[in-house]
């Protein structure tokens, strides 16, 4: 992929497409950034949006999107195009959210454990919750982790099914019955008046 003398040197990285994109990354990376910042220009939002949604604060969403971020750069040069640069991109970001939420819920069982004050935890699990007030938020928590990964990706991240097959390694018949049940056990559960 070394081909320095059939890529011009002066381009403007706006006008490229995320192949020509990671092509360039190929060549410059790690002397010259453009490519690879234009790559993240592009998807920043989305990103930041799956992660948020995926692991329900800003906080977290961040650093991991801090951490994909990182990968992208380290590991570009190494990107072979095999899939689209956005799939990989979302394959990275799905592996950093799922290691996120697994460190989260060992640190919350720790609480849990830890505290002395019955009292306190029944009033934690009664109080509202933020992502149940509205959209797409409010159903997500309705639903398990891969589920969610699902919805997100294909709802915020806009990908085709055989993308998210490939992001979460599961089969295209699989990904699409899990989304369609996803789906009909939320439908059922907003169909229902008394919930909030």
């Amino acid at each position: 992929m070394n081909k320095p003398h059939s890529l011009p040197q002066r381009y403007d990285p706006h006008e490229l497409t995320d192949e020509q994109l990671v092509e360039r990354a190929h060549v410059e990376l790690f002397h010259v950034t453009r490519a690879y910042e234009e790559l993240m220009r592009r998807y920043q939002r989305t990103l930041f949006n799956v992660c948020a949604r995926y692991l329900g604060n800003d906080r977290d969403a961040d650093d991991v999107c801090q951490e994909v971020m990182l990968k992208v750069l380290y590991g570009l040069k190494n990107f072979e195009g095999k899939s689209k640069f956005k799939t990989w991109l979302y394959s990275i970001t799905y592996n950093e959210c799922i290691t996120q939420y697994r460190k989260d819920r060992r640190k919350r069982r720790l609480i849990d454990a830890l505290s002395l004050d019955p009292q306190e935890e029944a009033s934690e699990e009664r109080a509202p919750k933020v992502e149940e007030r509205g959209g797409l938020d409010r159903w997500l928590v309705h639903v398990n982790p891969i589920d969610r990964e699902i919805l997100v990706l294909r709802f915020v991240a806009e990908l085709e099914f055989q993308e998210i097959a490939d992001i979460m390694h599961m089969g295209l018949s699989a990904t699409k019955m899990r989304y369609k049940r996803a789906l009909d056990r939320l439908r059922e559960k907003f169909a229902d008046p008394n919930v909030d």
